[in-house]
């Protein structure tokens, strides 16, 4: 019998959605249909429907689009995991991801509140996020200040993200390049996710975080706003909660995971971006990314030989 391969496990966070996502995973594989049919269950309405055939508008609605992602990616890891003998030395999820990567690794099972209060926060405030692009972190924190923003995302190496008021971006956006970077690009979000405009969603979510039962991980989970490793569930809990106003340290997680030698990562939801923003942080990783029944077949293939 071939021995186990070791992999790190990662998950996309809310931005990667597409409709359409997951249709041909429930009509190939049993074992993604059961996950999906038991998340509409238990959701209470057929969240599937809007995953496979949209509009665009309701999939990007945070309290939609951030169980999608969630189910999506779990659904993946269900196949995959029966077709290739996988030992996953660790889990990282970008944003929303985190919490798919706690599930992968039987922290807990929980993620629908979370969308529901942040899209609660989205419409009771005006914010909106931009991108730099080719900067240094330090900027990117002078420059927040500066506009009285967050930064909300330390990405990988020239790809820092803010949060806050819309005038606060705009004005971010017009002085990126002064402030030493290529540019800005606003984004097209719902709302401030990782800054203080999120605060309402936070407080709101830390009683549902304390009620969940969790346990610890059965392989390490790295958290977002702190850029390690979760030690048992009451860390969990205390960075889950902190990361709906603060910065995501991603580039901080695969560092450390890089610095232990890691090598092999598996992406499973829509797109690539995780594996894009790798190739900046680590030339000679591996990253096998998984959207779909082709691309993970494929990956079988790959991973197999």
């Amino acid at each position: 019998m071939l021995a186990a391969m070791r992999a790190v496990l990662l998950f996309p966070g809310q931005g990667a959605q597409q409709v359409g996502m997951g249709k041909d995973l429930m009509d190939a594989y049993p074992a993604a249909r059961a996950l999906m049919e038991a998340a509409d269950a238990a959701l209470g309405r057929k969240l599937t429907d809007v995953m496979f055939s949209g509009p665009d508008a309701e999939l990007t609605r945070t309290s939609n689009c951030q169980p999608a992602l969630y189910v999506h990616g779990l659904a993946l890891w269900s196949v995959l995991r029966e077709r290739v003998q996988i030992e996953p030395v660790a889990a990282a999820g970008l944003s929303l991801g985190e919490f798919t990567a706690h599930a992968a690794a039987g922290t807990f099972t929980m993620v629908e509140k979370r969308g529901a209060l942040m899209e609660e926060a989205c419409a009771a405030t005006a914010g909106s996020m931009a991108a730099l692009v080719a900067g240094t972190p330090e900027a990117a924190v002078a420059l927040a200040q500066e506009c009285d923003v967050d930064v909300a995302n330390f990405n990988c190496p020239g790809q820092i993200v803010l949060s806050g008021s819309v005038e606060g971006i705009d004005k971010a956006v017009a002085g990126a390049k002064a402030a030493g970077f290529k540019r800005g690009i606003k984004l097209n979000v719902a709302g401030a996710y990782h800054s203080r405009y999120m605060k309402p969603a936070q407080t709101a979510l830390l009683p549902v975080l304390d009620a969940t039962p969790m346990q610890s991980p059965a392989f390490p989970v790295y958290c977002n706003y702190g850029g390690r490793t979760v030690e048992g569930p009451d860390d969990t809990r205390a960075m889950l909660g902190a990361q709906v106003c603060g910065s995501v340290r991603w580039q901080a997680c695969m560092e450390a995971l890089v610095s232990q030698g890691e090598r092999l990562f598996i992406e499973m939801g829509p797109g690539t971006t995780l594996a894009g923003m790798m190739a900046r942080i680590c030339a000679d990783a591996r990253v096998v990314s998984i959207q779909d029944a082709a691309t993970l077949e494929a990956a079988v293939a790959e991973l197999q030989g």
